[in-house]
């Protein structure tokens, strides 16, 4: 058997345990308050890490371009309240004219 077979049999096996793991937690462990906040958190953190990543990041090195424009622009609009809709179409606006002039 091959190295690449072997590693995707063993990521599977990896994936398989853990959803195990994870469907086989006690109910009252699941339903202690700071579990259920910290599971409430998880996700936000990785959507601002995954943000953060795909707006600072460029290849292995930091980048500070139109992206970043972008964001601005989307989280000002975001605390103003303004509909998702107006925050992509600007961020993507601002983003596009930072590239223009930049």
């Amino acid at each position: 058997m091959s190295p690449e077979w072997v590693a995707i049999l063993v990521a599977a096996a990896g994936c398989y345990a853990l959803k195990v793991a994870g469907v086989s937690v006690p109910q009252r462990v699941l339903a202690h308050p700071v579990a259920e906040r910290v599971a409430a958190l998880i996700p936000v953190a990785l959507l601002a890490a995954l943000v953060a990543v795909q707006v600072l990041a460029d290849g292995q090195s930091l980048t500070l371009d139109a992206r970043l424009l972008g964001l601005g622009v989307a989280v000002a609009l975001l605390l103003v309240r303004a509909p998702f809709l107006v925050v992509v179409v600007a961020a993507a606006a601002a983003a596009a004219l930072g590239r223009l002039l930049g």
